[in-house]
């Protein structure tokens, strides 16, 4: 057939991410190649599915051909695997859209990581993550796709050798399918194991096996093809009939990592809606978690036709889970964007969410070693519920597991806290930092260690943000100890040691009223503390308003414009506070220079450094020269 009025055939280079990812690929030591297959099958079956969705509205597209299917032929002669589906096929724009460009944004990152891994490392994390189609490349020298868009009467076809640039032409329609798209890898001479049909189908059985479209293979040029895969929905089965092994492989086959599922979740919910649901709780933390969109994984069916792959189901907080849910009840004759905003669809995504939760309320009570290694994996994210799920913050403040003061690196839950509180303590206290290491190594916590109250230790970003939006927990409100009045007077020391006199004597308060005229506007505060116990000073957030490390995180991202002028808290027994309250008058300019240095090894202690480094220098240099004199 001649072809008119088409673009000649043009080279294009990859976009640079792609021409990047590839060269990974094609130079990783990777342990286990036979990704490619599950992920060209994928891509397969999600094409036939995007047609049997536009066929609701459009049925002449299925032609005189309604059943869907995916064909793999095999010719050990020439290297040739050939994976073809009868899906909705692309279009020329679509062609140079999906095969030479990254459309996900975590795939950079995904890379980056790639790249910085050393030795075996980058293969595992290459294995963990999945790379779609550019996998075909670790086991083919050249790829050859052939596509037809469903209703087009013109056929394209793209080409490449994975180093650097494709083609793209038109092609006669003879040499395409009738409709949708042909993957023909011309395989490596190390990759002609895969061209035995044995192994080739038992790797499709096990990784690509439940995928919701028939999968045919043939052996040879010219065989029969034979079924190995029916096409029957792995979610629609009974559970019964559905292995464990079953699980990970569709887990694998859906969410494309190499690990298994911490939880599965698949169950069919009865009544006023009907849906079905499997979703899977990673054993990973999945490489995208952190994306700036927050999306969620989770597919939508409706009657086991494909509608979505990232249906806004589950809250921003559970997006690391993945799965799929099928409504029975669902419009089919409306668009996508309808459908997520029906009532029908609201119903579902309360439904879901509050099942999710209860699945994880139940591991945490009765598997508590499973329910420990999804915190470890997942609770930064799942904080972030606390302040954004009003309706639910109560059962996420149950779920969340925290380390403490007295724990021993054990996680605690905020009953546990509840019941260890001491005598005459009143609120749940915290302390957060850039890490756990920081965080436990804060000066404010020396006077509640004395006394053994626990304290929490929060490390990750989001902890400070929760804490100031959940009012209390059983009655307790949550309290920094970096902000406002210690309050410990009233607990006992753990030691039975006698409580030190809650007043300095004469000259230390006069050397505090002295340091705090000294640095004048520059603190709001300098008082006597009773919180420390070792350290001589530290700095504190005034009661209102952010604490210590807040204040600094909304500094830093612009967010502040004006920061609170901390108090500085004097340990009033420490050897370096008497020794200088003990100086006389005549030591003015030293005892200055001390109060100055006081408040920046506050400062430091803090997380922060002296605002004024040459001040600091002289400073420091006039303390060190007397004490040689």
């Amino acid at each position: 057939m001649t072809i008119v009025d088409q673009p000649p055939a043009e080279s294009r280079p990859f976009e640079a991410d792609v021409a990047k990812l590839l060269n990974l690929m094609v130079h990783a030591v990777y342990s286990d190649k036979d990704v490619f297959i599950r992920e060209l099958i994928s891509n397969a079956a999600d094409a036939c599915e995007k047609l049997r969705y536009e066929a609701i509205a459009s049925p002449a597209l299925l032609g005189d051909e309604p059943k869907l299917r995916i064909a793999i032929a095999v010719d050990a002669d020439k290297r040739q695997i050939t994976v073809e589906d009868n899906g909705i096929g692309m279009s020329r724009e679509e062609m140079a859209e999906a095969l030479g460009t990254i459309a996900r944004s975590g795939t950079k990152a995904f890379m980056d990581r790639v790249e910085a891994a050393q030795g075996g490392e980058g293969a595992t994390l290459i294995g963990q993550f999945g790379v779609g189609f550019y996998s075909a490349f670790m086991v083919a020298e050249r790829v050859d796709v052939i596509s037809r868009r469903a209703g087009s009467e013109e056929a394209w076809l793209w080409s490449s050798d994975g180093k650097g640039t494709f083609t793209l032409a038109p092609t006669a329609l003879a040499d395409a399918p009738g409709r949708g798209t042909r993957v023909i890898l011309h395989l490596m001479e190390s990759a002609t194991s895969y061209t035995e049909a044995g192994r080739l189908e038992s790797i499709v059985k096990a990784q690509s096996g439940h995928v919701p479209v028939p999968i045919a293979i043939a052996a040879k040029p010219g065989e029969q093809a034979s079924e190995i895969a029916d096409g029957a929905a792995l979610w629609a089965k009974a559970k019964a009939d559905i292995s464990s092994a079953d699980y990970t492989d569709f887990y694998r086959s859906i969410a494309a990592p190499f690990d298994e599922p911490a939880h599965t979740i698949h169950y069919r919910a009865e009544g006023r809606h009907e849906y079905t649901v499997l979703a899977f709780i990673p054993g990973a933390r999945p490489f995208d978690l952190f994306e700036n969109d927050r999306k969620g994984r989770i597919k939508l069916y409706v009657k086991r036709v494909f509608i979505t792959e990232d249906a806004d189901i589950l809250p921003h907080y559970l997006r690391f889970v993945r799965g799929l849910v099928d409504s029975a009840d669902l419009p089919l004759n409306v668009s996508r964007e309808m459908i997520q905003e029906s009532a029908i669809f609201s119903a579902i995504k309360k439904g879901v969410a509050g099942r999710v939760i209860s699945e994880l309320e139940r591991l945490a009570d009765k598997e508590a070693e499973t329910y420990l290694k999804i915190w470890d994996n997942f609770a930064a994210v799942l904080k972030e519920g606390i302040y954004e799920d009003f309706g639910r913050r109560d059962q996420l403040m149950a779920l969340a597991r925290y380390k403490t003061t007295t724990s021993g690196g054990a996680w605690r839950s905020l009953k546990d806290y509840i019941g260890a509180l001491r005598e005459n303590q009143t609120a749940i206290y915290y302390v957060t930092g850039d890490d756990m290491a920081r965080a436990e190594a804060s000066p404010h916590l020396e006077g509640f260690r004395a006394r053994g109250v626990e304290v929490l230790l929060l490390a990750d970003p989001v902890d400070n943000f929760w804490v100031t939006s959940a009012p209390a927990f059983e009655g307790k409100p949550f309290k920094s100890v970096t902000q406002g009045g210690a309050d410990l007077a009233l607990i006992k020391r753990v030691d039975d040691a006698p409580e030190p006199a809650s007043e300095a004597n004469a000259a230390v308060t006069a050397f505090i009223a002295f340091v705090k005229q000294t640095l004048g506007d520059t603190v709001a505060d300098v008082r006597v503390s009773d919180r420390l116990t070792d350290s001589a000073v530290c700095l504190v957030a005034p009661e209102s308003g952010p604490d210590r490390q807040l204040e600094r995180m909304l500094a830093g991202a612009g967010r502040l414009k004006i920061a609170a002028k901390p108090i500085l808290e004097v340990n009033p027994r420490h050897a370096l506070v008497v020794a200088l309250a003990g100086l006389g008058e005549g030591e003015t300019s030293f005892r200055e220079d001390a109060a100055h240095l006081l408040l920046d090894e506050a400062r430091v202690l803090d997380g922060g450094v002296p605002p004024d480094a040459r001040g600091f220098c002289d400073r420091l240099s006039r303390v060190l020269t007397r004490g040689l004199r």
